[in-house]
């Protein structure tokens, strides 16, 4: 359990960064949470941390536009990059946005493993599918989370969950957990996946 290691709610934003010169410079695990814009990245790291407006949700999708650090208990951090996908942002922006992303990925020393987030009710789209690749092209340790599990009706968990792993091409050897912040299933299993990787 998370408790026994952290004091999860002993949380707060560190800083925002657009490049490698503003990272906090320390050697403190990082965990990345990376998705769309709208799937529900800043729920599930609220969710996690038992706080309700820690990472602001947006009705705006697109609003983070740094990457994100929060310090728990000093002694890990969540990393909330950019959402990907969201159609408002010009090519330029989401290429500048994209290429922060990929710098931080890839030379990152402190990242230890990075959440996907995908929205369960959906097939994954192609950005999903591009991250998922990249993170496997990388060696990055990843846990796909599927969001929002309380809009898809049980009975059809088990398509909806083949229907994204066959999708993205999902490695067997990686976590896959169904997630909701609003029923709160799986909050245990994510801590549980983050702490073994960290």
């Amino acid at each position: 359990m998370a408790e026994e290691y952290l004091n999860t709610h002993n949380a707060s934003i560190l800083l925002s960064a657009a490049n490698q010169s503003h990272y906090p410079k320390d050697n403190l695990p990082e965990v990345a949470l990376a998705g769309r814009s709208n799937v529900g990245k800043s729920s599930f790291i609220n969710t996690l941390l038992g706080r309700k407006n820690l990472a602001r949700t947006s009705s705006k999708p697109g609003k983070t536009q740094l990457l994100n650090f929060y310090n728990i208990d000093d002694k890990l951090r969540f990393v909330d990059v950019p959402g990907y996908g969201y159609a408002k942002v010009s090519k330029k922006e989401r290429a500048r946005w994209g290429k922060m992303i990929e710098e931080y990925l890839v030379t990152r020393e402190n990242l230890r493993m990075v959440v996907s987030l995908i929205d369960f009710r959906h097939e994954p789209s192609s950005d999903d599918k591009q991250m998922y690749e990249f993170l496997k092209y990388y060696d990055i340790s990843v846990i796909v989370v599927a969001t929002k599990a309380d809009k898809v009706p049980r009975g059809k968990w088990n398509k909806h969950e083949s229907i994204i792993k066959n999708s993205i091409g999902f490695d067997a050897s990686d976590a896959f957990l169904i997630f909701s912040s609003v029923e709160r299933i799986g909050i245990d299993e994510a801590w549980d996946t983050i702490l073994e990787n960290i």
